[in-house]
């Protein structure tokens, strides 16, 4: 989760703000990380579950606040890093250590945002390896994004170029579903994407 119910506290406060009432960031977070320890806490005999937290960074919109700890969280996947209007003013290196948590980054077409920095793909990769900082596959095929799917990932599973730097770079990959309906969920459509990741020699995050 993210703005809505964690950093905003409440689907009408985001759209509809109340003047001069400001939201505690650490409450709705903490309520919010201690709901994700009952599910694990309650389903430990069948599933790990890791307790993490989507970060958005758009300026002015819904940006993830100065002030919100979540370094307490298992993860977080940091969204927007190649967006114009973004707190992280695209430097993931330096934002992951305010996280304060094991670091992703979500929904990014990652050699393309490299490339427009002026860096070298397998340097960078090679840098967010040294850190800790994986690379989600957002692998999403669901009705709330009417079908769409990612370029990027489909690119990277065709370029055995990419999938190279990749793996030389010792990057670590996670595959993500971002669909916001329990009855769109694919887990078939996760776990065989796990599985093209490690036939290729790749790691995965938390493994």
């Amino acid at each position: 989760d993210h703005a809505h119910g964690v950093g905003e506290a409440r689907v009408h406060h985001f759209h509809h703000p109340l003047q001069d009432v400001e939201v505690d960031y650490e409450r709705t977070t903490r309520r919010y990380f201690d709901h994700i320890s009952l599910i694990k806490e309650k389903y430990a005999d069948q599933i790990k579950v890791l307790r993490g937290i989507e970060v958005a960074t758009v300026r002015k919109s819904y940006a993830f606040p100065e002030k919100a700890d979540i370094s307490f969280f298992d993860y977080c996947i940091v969204e927007h890093l190649d967006y114009e209007e973004t707190i992280t003013e695209g430097n993931i290196f330096t934002f992951a250590k305010r996280c304060g948590c094991p670091t992703g980054i979500a929904h990014t077409d990652m050699f393309t945002f490299i490339r427009s920095r002026g860096e070298d793909p397998l340097e960078y990769f090679t840098k967010m390896a040294e850190q800790g900082i994986f690379w989600e596959m957002n692998v999403n095929l669901d009705t709330i994004h009417q079908g769409y799917e990612h370029p990027y990932m489909l690119k990277f599973f065709e370029d055995r170029e990419q999938q190279e730097i990749v793996r030389h770079s010792g990057v670590r990959l996670s595959v993500g579903f971002d669909g916001h309906r329990v009855y769109d969920y694919k887990p078939e459509r996760i776990s065989n994407y796990c599985e093209k990741i490690r036939d290729m020699g790749i790691l995965l995050a938390f493994e």
